[in-house]
């Protein structure tokens, strides 16, 4: 019998009660020494850490997949020259319900046009590339002036937009996500303190944000921002005075990363990832065996529907033949044209909607035709470019920001942590002295300094996946593939984030064996 572990919303509000391995003592196993007491010194831990998704994602419970296991295309024939079968094991991860949508991006521009009213450059840099539509033989003017901006649009999936757009915009939508979190729980000032209402009126210029908010620098103690409810300094040097007016409270601190408050950066799913949520496989896994493989997101091999109440319906926008994008009149097919909203048709095992179809969704990694034959069996990706936080003063530790407060990045110097003396050296070295180790998207590639040069592919030629409303069946397989230059755009061509999830890779273990462990001792001092 079919075991089925599709994820619904409710079962979602389920995720703060999860919590991740730790001693669930106060008190250190090692020293003896109290956690939390600013008279043991102050280190503080904790022990009641949950951890959950940002809005819009879903979690996926990773494990061993065969990459490309379901390359085969409609009449039966595998698709070898498109990929590599080979067995890999994914982390559990998050990732996005669905594709990032015109109104999500629209927000972001609205955001950039409050924030930076005068930087029209900024502005116009992220907007997408809506002349994507335009093509010499067809009518699309239409959808150049609106499909952005028109509300008729307003929940169909972003296109026009680069893979460089799609990075900066997951950088952007971390900075929201951890803003609104300090802000709500009282971490920072609030946005109603901030910006007031119509019963406190706004506040005073000088108690405004100087600047917006970034998760780095203020991880790096740049944001001297502290609300009502703002973690306790512990610290037995800390200027107990300095806050005391402020609060009654004593002395407070910005949250830290040891505390668990913050979320992960979102980012741009791995190829890996892409593929292994896009199968969806753990609604055909039970007890440790996939008892049926799939083609596409859904079970069978067909395209449409089999149940009773939808028989015969397309179960993705794609394209049937080459000129047929939606169906006849009066019975449409896909009921699409072009695009459809985000949330059209069923969603996978995972619950992720339309990952085959409707537009092809960008991915984080570097294109090359034969990566998955050299490629780690962990977490395989090619792409890694190592980047480190510039530093602006040495004696503080203090990072440069730029004019959008967000943290300069330098080449990565070493591929270890270098000796102090190691580190003031190479501070002293000029910028372009650096070696080559920061670049690895060519690893163990043997014909990389033939690309650009014999090859349309670079190291800036990104992977896309997916189908899309342009394409025919044979590409709503995920493990096809192919490539674009991470500055162009198309019109078939969006993008969903995801999130690393940190911790245990198990998420449910309830109605699961498990080992028991032996809770830990208390430690009293005086006892042998």
């Amino acid at each position: 019998m079919k075991k089925s572990y599709l994820y619904s919303l409710a079962y979602l509000a389920l995720v703060t009660s999860l919590v991740s391995c730790k001693s669930k003592s106060g008190t250190s196993d090692k020293t003896g020494l109290a956690y939390n007491k600013k008279e043991y010194g102050g280190f503080q831990v904790n022990n009641k850490f949950k951890r959950g998704p940002g809005p819009g994602l879903v979690e996926i419970e990773g494990g061993v997949f065969v990459m490309s296991g379901s390359a085969i295309n409609v009449a039966g024939q595998e698709l070898s020259d498109y990929n590599h079968k080979r067995e890999t094991t994914v982390s559990s991860f998050y990732m996005d319900e669905t594709e990032v949508s015109n109104t999500n991006w629209l927000e972001y521009l609205n955001w950039i046009r409050t924030n930076y009213p005068t930087d029209y450059e900024y502005y116009y840099n992220e907007i997408p590339d809506t002349l994507v539509w335009r093509r010499p033989l067809s009518y699309n003017e239409p959808y150049v002036d609106n499909y952005l901006r028109h509300p008729a649009y307003q929940d169909y999936p972003v296109v026009g937009v680069t893979w460089e757009q799609a990075s900066r915009y997951c950088d952007w939508r971390t900075d929201r996500v951890n803003e609104l979190l300090l802000r709500d729980q009282g971490y920072m000032t609030s946005f109603k303190d901030i910006n007031g209402d119509t019963r406190s009126g706004v506040a005073e210029a000088s108690e405004r944000p100087t600047a917006p908010f970034n998760t780095e620098t203020y991880l790096s103690g740049q944001h001297n921002d502290k609300g009502k409810k703002a973690m306790k300094d512990l610290s037995p040097t800390s200027a107990k005075a300095a806050d005391a007016g402020a609060n009654g409270k004593g002395a407070t601190r910005t949250v830290r990363l040891e505390d668990g408050i913050l979320k992960q950066p979102y980012r741009l799913p791995t190829e890996a990832e892409w593929e292994y949520a896009a199968l969806g496989l753990i609604g055909n896994t039970e007890y440790e065996n996939i008892h049926e493989n799939k083609i596409y997101p859904w079970n069978g091999l067909g395209l449409s529907s089999a149940k009773k109440k939808t028989r015969g319906l397309i179960l993705a926008n794609f394209k049937r033949t080459k000129g047929d994008y939606m169906g006849v009149g009066g019975s449409l097919n896909d009921k699409g044209g072009l695009t459809v909203p985000v949330r059209s048709y069923t969603p996978n095992d995972f619950g992720l909607y339309n990952m085959a179809g409707n537009v092809n969704e960008w991915v984080a990694d570097v294109y090359r035709s034969k990566t998955f034959e050299a490629a780690d069996a962990f977490n395989p990706y090619r792409g890694n470019f190592y980047e480190d936080k510039k530093i602006a003063d040495p004696s503080t530790g203090r990072i440069e920001i730029d004019k959008h407060n967000r943290p300069v990045m330098t080449a990565a110097v070493s591929a270890r942590k270098q000796t102090w003396a190691e580190k003031q050296a190479a501070a002293s070295k000029p910028a372009d002295s650096v070696n080559t180790y920061a670049d690895q998207r060519g690893y163990r590639d043997k014909a990389n300094d033939l690309y650009g040069e014999i090859t349309l592919i670079t190291d800036k030629s990104r992977v896309y996946k997916g189908g899309s409303w342009d394409d025919q069946a044979m590409w709503l397989n995920p493990a096809t593939r192919r490539f674009l230059q991470q500055d162009e755009s198309t019109a078939d061509i969006g993008f969903r984030c995801a999130m690393t999830m940190l911790g245990a890779s198990e998420i449910r273990s309830m109605g699961k064996p498990q080992f028991k462990t032996k809770p830990q001792k208390a430690f009293k001092a005086g006892k042998r």
